[in-house]
């Protein structure tokens, strides 16, 4: 009996680790978009058997970081202008939820300490560096939702910003005039927290702020197109 509740843990343990390993090597861009995934590739590069990778490349299709193309295969998931959008927007709407749930929970000392995040944005918006600022928005916004009461809703924002982090694409990067708005409508948000304003006007504003975002990428594309 022992042995085989070993044995499973071992397992467990090695198809955590691969996940842990393949998602990483996602996001920090190793394995790019359209990158192939062939398991006995993967076992050759990470030491890892073939099975524990398998069930590591089926979580991150669950989670949209790969997909299943026909006469390819796995590959790291390929993402464009018009999906990113629909990021942000189903990330408005969580994100809205959760910034009204979060609001209650957090002390005056947690809310002057995202004023001081936003306040370092404000500072980047000096010496403009768009995947700098993108990571202060991320710290800026986890920031409130480290005290969502709903762990099932901090997973799916945890999952969702994954899927931006993976896009790679800077919302910033396309439209900087977005950046200083931004800022602007955090420290609003922070406000409204801080008055103990209800619950629906958080909301609303929380969700306005990330739809405003997909909005100037949508019209940034238009004017390209």
């Amino acid at each position: 009996m022992r042995v085989v509740k070993k044995a499973a843990k071992t397992k467990e343990s090695k198809a955590e680790i691969s996940y842990g390993l393949l998602r990483s090597r996602i996001l920090d861009g190793t394995y790019g978009p359209g990158y192939r995934l062939v398991m006995d590739q993967l076992a050759r590069e990470t030491g890892v058997s073939t099975i524990p990778l398998r069930e590591a490349v089926r979580r991150l299709q669950s989670e949209g970081l790969v997909e299943v193309v026909r006469n390819i295969g796995a590959r790291v998931a390929v993402f464009d202008s018009t999906q990113v959008e629909h990021t942000l927007n189903v990330l408005a709407r969580l994100e809205g939820y959760a910034t009204a749930i979060s609001a209650p929970l957090m002390s005056p000392e947690q809310i002057e300490a995202s004023r001081e995040i936003n306040a370092r944005m404000v500072e980047a918006l000096e010496e403009f560096d768009p995947t700098s600022f993108t990571a202060l928005n991320r710290q800026f916004h986890f920031s409130i939702y480290q005290y969502c009461p709903d762990d099932h809703l901090a997973n799916l924002l945890e999952s969702e910003w994954a899927r931006l982090d993976h896009m790679r694409r800077s919302s910033f990067t396309y439209v900087p005039g977005r950046a200083r708005r931004s800022v602007v409508e955090h420290e609003h948000m922070l406000d409204l927290i801080s008055m103990g304003a209800p619950a629906e006007e958080i909301e609303r504003v929380a969700c306005a702020h990330k739809i405003a975002t997909a909005e100037a990428l949508h019209n940034a594309h238009v004017t390209a197109v």
